[in-house]
């Protein structure tokens, strides 16, 4: 039976083994990556937690909505038994009417009239195969581009803070992505420090002589899965390829190994393409729009 739980109402123990024993299990799903980032989340519980879904709802104006936070990148339905895709259909059902809009990014698509659906992509490597044959499906641009930045010695550091990446963040290219507002940043960096105090994350950066930060990736690392979750360039990390040998010692360090390497995905093209060199597949998310709101809140929205 599907029952509807408020926030406090959530066993937390009961949810979190759901997520990690569910299959392609990722981290926005488990309790501790929803309190930073959707506080006051809610959910959906089918048969004592044998299979969830998260709702990650808000209120605005006095109308409540469901929407997918920043930097959160897909939630969805979760079961370690029943298909992912027959539940999320029947938990939609059981979404409580007050939700006027609805703008969610799931693993599964909702296959129902209500919803409009689009497709984003998603790339993500499987590192089980060693070093070598993992490299043999590198582009021959991926390898010429290492090769280059192997020459330059470059050093890794984790000594850098969340709030340094974030600011770095602001400084190249926080001005041109629309949406993203302080509290995003406030929660970014609220979810940093609790990954890396908790080892379920690290920050990697690379730093100039005078120790300008040229490079940093914060990278969620759960049990089988390794997220790219942050990513912040500058002008000179494109120029030295630094994200071409920050990704190709990602892949050295867990080769033969049995985890994922997800890349976060992108609806920039050159983005996209970066990821596609290293010989990643496209793992597709769903995007379910759904807008009940009367007409003359619709026109004001």
């Amino acid at each position: 039976m599907i029952v509807y739980l408020r926030h406090h109402e959530i066993d937390r123990e009961q949810w979190d083994n759901c997520i990690k024993y569910s299959s392609g299990g990722k981290p926005y799903g488990f309790s501790w990556y929803l309190d930073i980032m959707a506080p006051g989340w809610e959910a959906l519980i089918d048969d004592e937690y044998e299979s969830v879904f998260p709702v990650p709802g808000f209120k605005k104006f006095g109308i409540k909505y469901i929407a997918t936070p920043v930097f959160l990148q897909q939630l969805g339905a979760y079961s370690p038994d029943k298909s992912p895709h027959k539940a999320i259909n029947e938990f939609i059902e059981y979404l409580p009417d007050f939700y006027w809009l609805i703008d969610l990014c799931t693993a599964q698509r909702i296959d129902n009239d209500r919803f409009r659906v689009t497709m984003k992509a998603n790339y993500e490597l499987d590192l089980s195969g060693s070093y070598d044959k993992l490299r043999d499906k590198f582009s021959s641009h991926c390898r010429r581009n290492i090769e280059k930045t192997v020459k330059k010695k470059i050093e890794i550091t984790e000594d850098i803070k969340p709030i340094e990446l974030t600011e770095l963040f602001r400084q190249n290219a926080g001005g041109k992505i629309k949406g993203i507002k302080e509290r995003d940043y406030q929660r970014l960096n609220t979810l940093m420090d609790f990954c890396i105090r908790n080892k379920k994350g690290r920050i990697l950066a690379v730093k100039a002589s005078k120790k300008k930060i040229l490079y940093g990736l914060f990278i969620v690392e759960i049990k089988g899965r390794k997220t790219m979750l942050f990513v912040v360039n500058t002008q000179e990390s494109r120029e030295k390829r630094l994200g071409y040998y920050m990704v190709n010692e990602l892949i050295r360090e867990s080769a033969g190994t049995r985890t994922i390497l997800d890349f976060a995905g992108s609806s920039i093209p050159s983005i996209a393409a970066f990821m596609q060199r290293f010989g990643s597949k496209n793992v597709p998310y769903y995007r379910n729009y759904r807008n009940m709101l009367p007409l003359p809140v619709r026109w004001l929205k």
